[in-house]
Formats: C-alpha cells, structure tokens, sequence
C-alpha cells in the first residue's frame, strides 16, 4: 500500500484533497467546534485547542501518510478551494485488508448531500485502489445523521462488537460487495 503521490479525488461537486498548512484555521474549528464535535470523544493529547495544535495535528496527518499508516483528505466544493470538512481511512488492520473512515464537516454544509457524496468516493477507493475486504466505522450511538449516512451506504451495524476505547459507540461494518470489481 502507498498513499503517495497522493490520490486527489472528485466526485460531481467536490475535490478531496491533501490537507495542508493553509487549512490550520479550517482544522482547528472541524476539531474544536461544540456542535462538530458533539459525539466525538477524543483523548486529551488529541485534542486540538488552539492553531499551534492544529499545525501539528496537519504535520502529523503528513507524517502519516509518508509512511502509509493513514490518508486524509480535505472536502472542497470544486468552486471554492477552502475545505468543508475532512474524511480519513485510518486504523489499518495488520495486513491492510480493513480500514476505519472517519469523517467531519462544517455545520453550515449539513443536510446538502457532501458528506454523502465524499463517503461513496471513499469506499470506491478503498475497494478499488486498496483492495480493502471492508470498511469500519464507529459513531455514537445517538449519532442519527452519521447512522443514516452509514446505513444508506450499506453498513451494517454489527451488534455483538463494541468499541473498546468509547463505550457510546456503535460499530458499522461495509464488506466489499463479491462483484465489486
């Protein structure tokens, strides 16, 4: 597996792209704005507090990608360069055959279908460049817009796992579709 160079992704109104410095202010509010972050529960050594924290979580991000351990994208509006929100695969299993996405987006944007339309140019590469056998996602379980958005993109909720570092969450699997390719 190689993220580099780095795969810039359209689908018919965005560009997911490599996030970067210049993005440090987007990032910083993504990671610490009260509504974004309603049902996220991060440790205190990741959180992001203050523009010198979200540098360092891009440089990281960067850092991460070098060495193929994770990949971030920024979601733009393909009219507008400034990014809206954020997806990842990350949490790579062992030999590389599952992948957690992640994802966040600007409250201003909700309800527009961005996060739908990022989501299934994810999964496409995941399956597709990767050869992912599946795709996790863990989302609080009161997460109603994030369990719809999985759900819609055929992720199952897998009832007998649990996230052993938040109990709150609920886990959703997508297994590659047999006839995918």
């Amino acid at each position: 597996m190689n993220f580099l160079p780095f795969p810039e992704l359209e689908s018919d109104r965005l560009v997911l792209r490599r996030i970067d410095i210049s993005d440090s202010d987007v990032i910083l509010f993504l990671r610490s704005d009260k509504t974004v972050t309603k049902y996220i529960k991060r440790p205190e050594n990741r959180k992001i507090k203050n523009v010198a924290d979200a540098l360092n979580f891009i440089n990281q991000l960067k850092k991460n990608l070098e060495i193929n351990k994770s990949i971030a994208w920024g979601i733009a509006l393909k009219k507008s360069p400034a990014i809206i929100g954020t997806i990842c695969l990350w949490n790579f299993s062992i030999d590389n055959s599952i992948a957690e996405v992640g994802y966040d987006l600007d409250p201003k944007y909700h309800g527009n279908g961005f996060m739908d339309e990022s989501l299934k140019a994810i999964i496409n590469f995941g399956f597709n460049k990767l050869k992912l056998c599946k795709i996790e996602a863990f989302t609080h379980y009161e997460n109603e817009k994030s369990i719809k958005l999985l759900m819609r993109n055929g992720f199952q909720f897998k009832q007998g796992r649990r996230d052993e570092e938040n109990s709150l969450n609920s886990i959703y699997e997508l297994e590659m579709p047999k006839n995918y390719f």
